[in-house]
């Protein structure tokens, strides 16, 4: 069986994490790691066995690589992703994939011309609570679907230097709406502000507005003392509720409560084993790097309303 030769291209917290699966998974030979800080490079390389290296197109030039996670800042992300493309490597690259629309449509359309995989780290997508949501609502246990909400806060993260909280935590659930109501939202107003960072918001509530007047409303902050990752779907005949973390699901209907019991599995080892049989098999991820461009021209008509208090058709 052939196995995808792997690199991660930053191994901070989220890139370390990248390394650990890849590492565990048998259709994938790692073969190195690359980070701005060499010391850090040299530290994960040494625990794995790897290569390390403190510059990717040094890498790139060096190592036999079919494929590439990028986990590097927001601000660098595109950079990062492009060097890849440019040297015929697949891609997944941590969201909000690009610092701009402009950059991640760019990333795009450098991928389509090197007829290369690209996908973008929306791990709640493989979150299997978030699957069983979906097949609820397609199964048509909720009915007609209403409106969804979604709550995503947690203290401030210290690792977060280049991106306030729409486009590095609202995000993930802007794509999830997309996903669970799979169709795009026609208008979003949004409020946000900053209470702790000097110059990225560190709150934000945003309502969007979907066909057939369906409503998602988002909350997220880095204000709140403890984590919490939390989605309800209201539909005409039940309500379902899910925990991301424990990936708990609860339906609650007019005559019961139903809370199935399930194992719990590693939404970031679906999502890598994914995007690895995606490239072996030759088809499309299931997150697309046009995903991700939606997903952040969203979040910029979020960031467009909050900044001008006016409703945003998109």
């Amino acid at each position: 069986m052939k196995r995808l030769k792997m690199a991660v291209i930053g191994v901070g917290f989220w890139g370390r994490n990248h390394v650990r699966v890849l590492d565990e998974l048998t259709d994938v030979e790692l073969i190195a790691v690359c980070d701005v800080n060499r010391e850090r490079a040299k530290a994960v390389s040494e625990k794995y066995g790897l290569k390390s290296y403190g510059e990717s197109l040094e890498m790139y030039r060096k190592e036999d690589i079919d494929a590439v996670t990028i986990c590097v800042w927001s601000s660098r992300l595109a950079e990062e992703a492009l060097k890849a493309l440019k040297y015929g490597k697949h891609v997944l690259v941590e969201k909000p994939m690009a610092n701009s629309v402009r950059e991640a449509k760019h990333v795009l359309k450098m991928a389509e011309s090197k007829k290369l995989k690209l996908s973008v780290g929306f791990i709640e997508r493989f979150n299997p609570g978030v699957r069983r949501v979906k097949k609820a609502i397609e199964d048509g246990l909720l009915g007609s679907i209403v409106s969804a909400t979604a709550k995503r806060v947690s203290k401030w993260p210290q690792r977060i230097g280049d991106v306030g909280v729409v486009k590095d935590t609202a995000i993930h659930d802007i794509d999830i709406m997309r996903f669970i109501f799979n169709e795009e939202p026609v208008a979003v107003y949004a409020r946000a502000g900053t209470l702790q960072h000097e110059k990225f918001e560190d709150y934000v509530q945003i309502m969007l507005a979907f066909p057939n007047n369906k409503t998602a409303f988002l909350e997220a902050n880095w204000l709140t003392p403890y984590k919490v990752r939390k989605l309800t779907i209201t539909g005409s005949n039940a309500i379902v509720s899910l925990d991301y973390i424990t990936q708990k699901m609860t339906i609650e209907t007019s005559g019961q409560t139903l809370t199935p019991r399930y194992e719990w599995e590693e939404p970031l080892k679906m999502e890598l084993q994914h995007f690895v049989e995606s490239i072996l098999n030759d088809r499309e991820p299931m997150v697309t790097g046009m995903d991700g461009v939606r997903a952040l021209e969203i979040a910029e008509a979020a960031l467009k309303s909050a900044a001008e208090g006016c409703l945003v058709k998109i």
